[in-house]
């Protein structure tokens, strides 16, 4: 009851702590985090993919990325002066974060596109660009989009780990609860967390669907390390 009743006091709806300030903080975090996993993943990915090369690298990072605990990285990232306390600290450690699933999954999908079906473009005189713009892509779009969904839902659910060095979102709730001992601020803030998640998971899933050529709609997957990455041979 008093989390129903924290939910529905005008108080908290309003207000630089109310809950549509701190929901769009998180969403401003995890989308400048995506933005730059994005700006640094993509053409690394394209390329490598492309000329069927890096699978050692596309994988790796891969497994590293997950290993690495990205409290630790935005702790770290946090004490380094320059960038210091603050949503830079956080929108950093989440774009490192958000790296491997992006690059892991947009080289599967470009590496396992059907030498055959690159051997007909060739053919007919498609270029290097031609091809990856005008065949792979199209084709590992299924792939691209699972990863760039899994990537954004897994920023946006840890964005809340950003209130631990002085950010904003909906972490700041839990970080407050805990301070003042308030179980209902603490339950409310991880309510918000996991609904904002759901909603991206949500949204992105639509997104995915309407994108992907109907030919290519099916299941699509996440590249993990349980899944081996489609062998490429050296253009």
């Amino acid at each position: 009851m008093s989390v129903w009743e924290w939910f529905t006091d005008p108080a908290n709806w309003t207000g630089y702590n109310g809950i549509p300030i701190r929901t769009w903080e998180q969403i401003e975090i995890s989308f400048w985090a995506m933005v730059i996993a994005l700006a640094i993943a993509m053409p690394i990915a394209l390329i490598l993919g492309h000329q069927r090369r890096g699978i050692f690298l596309a994988t790796n990072v891969g497994n590293i990325g997950r290993a690495i605990p990205t409290l630790g990285v935005l702790t770290i990232l946090a004490s380094i002066p320059e960038i210091g306390i603050g949503n830079f600290a956080a929108i950093l450690a989440l774009a490192l974060f958000a790296i491997p699933p992006l690059l892991t999954n947009t080289f599967a999908g470009i590496a396992s596109v059907d030498e055959e079906v690159l051997d007909a473009a060739n053919g007919i005189g498609m270029g290097g660009f031609r091809i990856l713009s005008r065949v792979e892509l199209p084709l590992a779009l299924p792939l691209i989009a699972a990863g760039i969904r899994t990537a954004t839902v897994q920023v946006v659910a840890t964005a809340s780990l950003a209130a631990l060095v002085g950010s904003g979102g909906l972490g700041r709730y839990v970080v407050d609860g805990y301070s003042l001992q308030d179980n209902t601020l603490i339950i409310a803030g991880a309510i918000l967390t996991g609904l904002i998640a759901v909603i991206a998971d949500l949204v992105l899933g639509f997104v995915e669907r309407r994108i992907t050529p109907k030919g290519l709609r099916g299941e699509t997957f996440v590249a993990s390390e349980e899944e081996e990455i489609p062998e490429a041979t050296p253009a």
